[in-house]
């Protein structure tokens, strides 16, 4: 019953707003620390997918859950952007399936519903795939006259399904739109000149064509959408960042403002990935890049949205390697951007893969970094982790050399030596091994999964060279077949041990079993008391790791007067 309350009182507040909308700037200050739904509604496979719950899955990611987008609001982050690929669940004539579209109906009303904002876009519909089937959208001149009438019956498609949400809702032009060299940091790039003049010119022009037609459409299907905050980006989505090339500002700077008939209503978009193994170079490149978004955006009359925003990797995982320069980068990304008045909207990984569903935070000291660069530092954020759980995973393999990830990360064989896999059952005899993927195709490593519940496999550099690419659990008949795992864990060379995340690779699926760990709990609160717990201003309320709590929504287990008690 409360939380029907809840969805009510939103909805009537949702629709006391409809009349009045704030402008984007307003919302982009009122968002706070957005996080994308990334790998999910995005993932595609190059075909036509009609099956919903299989395209939402492709890429390994779980269905998704209103209990995400609770967590993470209780965490503190003000919105989500929700990815969308179409091009799969669109028909010859350009219609989208009206099963796709309920799914992702459904998927923005658990973010706003959940009370976050939402930022809805047409993503990998754009790209770098020479497959005009799939990025049928790119940059140049020829390409917006022969797509515009599909592109416009979109827009006008997503805008009529979603034109009486509130000002929770923000609609994305599209996502990295290159030009038919398929280049990155700036039009004509990848050409074999580097740079060619005029089809630079006309990737621009074609961009700002692409902004224009979706503003015009947008705001003709009336209702909400008449007012509704716009976001569109610029060339490939480049930010201007680095020095190295002269021509490395012009996606900015080419970049207009497209008419409207509503003032104060657009937004720019741009992403952004320097390199953290230097933290002086990052900084003084992102100095440079805000400097530039500010001088060639959002002084045109619009303030702007970095839509993603991570690490380049650089061909390691950063967050596994070198940790802190993340933590650090985080923190300074999100103070410059809060002092410049831009959102930001990390890529994805601090919830990732089955922690989705749970849901808890697969790298919340990351999630806690940006939080306190947005709050500050006294922030107390609540962050869910699996170690707050007892999980067992259930992996379907329904064909032959089907993959499940143990680690889907590279790393160096001189951090990491061995890897330990726990089950939950004994494994069917000479069915299972472990697959270590070297430092290049043909260095593998294979271990066949003895009938025990722990295996400890240690890592051979003489097999695999220098580095792991990935390491899984691969099914070798061609029978069904499930088995139970608990975890895996990577062991580092000097004996500590790093958890990984136990998702599909290829092939398989996964059920997961999240059980909460017994807290020794005294009482379960009934609505009532759940209302009137931090009624008085003096009773603060406390999650399990001693973080206080404004107010307890999500379900869990909490502290306050020094007795536990359970919000359902």
């Amino acid at each position: 019953m409360r939380k029907i309350a809840i969805g009510a009182a939103l909805l009537l507040t949702m629709n006391l707003q409809a009349q009045n909308f704030e402008t984007a700037t307003q919302a982009i200050s009122n968002m706070g620390v957005g996080w994308n739904l990334g790998n999910t509604l995005d993932a595609h496979n190059g075909q036509r997918m009609t099956d919903v719950v299989k395209s939402e899955t492709t890429w390994g990611q779980p269905v998704t859950q209103r209990s995400l987008m609770e967590m993470l609001r209780q965490a503190g982050f003000g919105a989500v952007r929700v990815p969308v690929t179409w091009y799969p669940h669109m028909d010859s004539n350009g219609r989208v399936d009206a099963q796709w579209m309920k799914r992702v109906r459904e998927v923005v009303d658990y973010v706003v519903g959940s009370g976050l904002y939402c930022i809805l876009n047409v993503h990998h519909d754009t790209g770098a795939d020479s497959d005009t089937h799939q990025s049928w959208l790119k940059a140049n001149g020829t390409t917006y006259e022969q797509q515009r009438s599909r592109y416009e019956g979109l827009w006008k498609q997503i805008a009529e399904e979603f034109r009486d949400y509130d000002q929770h809702l923000l609609f994305e032009s599209y996502n990295e739109m290159l030009d038919r060299y398929n280049s990155w940091c700036f039009a004509s790039y990848a050409s074999p000149a580097r740079y060619v003049a005029a089809d630079a010119a006309d990737a621009y022009q074609a961009i700002n064509n692409y902004a224009q037609s979706f503003v015009d459409v947008v705001r003709a299907t009336g209702g909400n959408n008449a007012q509704r905050n716009l976001v569109v980006n610029t060339y490939g989505a480049c930010s201007g960042a680095g020095t190295w090339n002269a021509h490395l500002k012009e996606p900015l700077q080419q970049m207009k403002l497209p008419a409207d008939n509503v003032k104060g209503h657009l937004a720019f978009q741009v992403h952004s990935y320097p390199n953290v193994r230097n933290l002086a170079s990052m900084r003084t490149e992102m100095a440079d890049m805000f400097s530039a978004l500010k001088t060639h955006l959002a002084d045109k009359g619009a303030p702007v949205i970095i839509g993603e925003w991570g690490t380049a990797n650089d061909g390691e995982n950063d967050y596994v390697v070198r940790r802190q320069n993340v933590l650090n980068f985080a923190d300074y990304f999100v103070s410059q951007a809060k002092a410049y008045g831009f959102a930001t909207f990390w890529w994805m990984g601090i919830s990732d893969g089955s922690s989705r569903s749970i849901p808890v935070f697969t790298q919340p000291d990351l999630a806690q970094a940006i939080l306190q660069a947005w709050y500050g530092s006294d922030y107390k954020p609540v962050l869910p982790t699996v170690d707050d759980y007892d999980m067992t995973y259930t992996v379907n393999y329904t064909g032959q050399w089907q993959e499940l990830n143990l680690c889907n990360f590279e790393f160096s064989l001189s951090d990491y030596k061995a890897i330990r896999l726990e089950l939950g059952q004994l494994p069917k005899s000479g069915c299972l091994s472990i697959k270590v993927y070297g430092e290049s195709d043909g260095k593998e490593q294979y271990s066949n999964l003895p009938q025990a519940l722990s295996t400890t496999l240690t890592l051979n550099r003489s097999t695999l060279g220098s580095k792991v690419r990935r390491i899984t659990l691969q099914y070798g008949q061609t029978a069904n077949y499930s088995i139970e795992v608990k975890g895996a864990t990577l062991i580092k060379t000097d004996g500590t041990e790093v958890a990984t995340a136990v998702t599909p690779f290829w092939g398989c699926t996964i059920d997961v079993h999240a059980t909460k760990k017994a807290t020794g709990i005294d009482f379960v609160a009934a609505p009532d008391q759940e209302k009137s717990i931090n009624a008085s201003g003096d009773d603060n309320v406390y999650n399990l790791s001693g973080q206080r709590v404004a107010t307890p929504l999500h379900p869990g287990v909490y502290i306050s007067r020094g007795r536990k008690f359970v919000v359902r």
